[in-house]
């Protein structure tokens, strides 16, 4: 199948230094209709983390492609460097965090089945007291203040 969007999408390097200095959360999506996956370049700023959460639908592969942090991938804690490539199963429970250099990855998963009725993400403590918003596509409470994207999913936010 051919499509005017093959071929290079886009260059990691040029995202990150097109992007507003202190600009977390989704850099790039793949946004091609008729596509299969659904893939993201995310951005965290220095110390910021996207909370711990069971994705139970999806594998999601993720590649490190610049700055340091760290994954908690059923408890267990590793390092996130770049040329890191990470599977995580449907399934497993995960977190992922920069150090003090921000950290960028992409993530690649198949794409998001439609909307299913489930029991929604909790909506209180911490993050609602600073009035931050769960993300309207995938419920991840969003961890930066003034985030545009959903560092999870990519969906443009509120």
């Amino acid at each position: 199948m051919s499509s005017s969007s093959t071929g290079v999408l886009a260059r990691v390097p040029e995202l990150v230094r097109g992007a507003p200095r202190g600009h977390g959360g989704a850099l790039w999506r793949l946004a091609a209709r008729a596509r299969q996956l659904d893939a993201n370049v995310i951005r965290l700023r220095p110390g910021a983390t996207v909370a711990a959460h069971v994705e139970p639908d999806l594998d999601v592969l993720v590649y490190v492609t610049g700055g340091g942090g760290w994954l908690v991938v059923d408890g267990v804690r590793k390092e996130a460097l770049p040329g890191a490539v990470v599977w995580l199963p449907r399934g497993t429970a995960r977190e992922i965090g920069a150090d003090g250099d921000g950290l960028t990855y992409l993530t690649v998963h198949r794409r998001r089945p439609g909307l299913t009725i489930r029991r929604g993400p909790v909506t209180t403590g911490a993050g609602a007291q600073e009035g931050r918003e769960p993300c309207g596509e995938c419920g991840q409470p969003t961890r930066e203040p003034g985030a545009r994207f959903c560092a999870r999913c990519g969906t443009a936010l509120r």
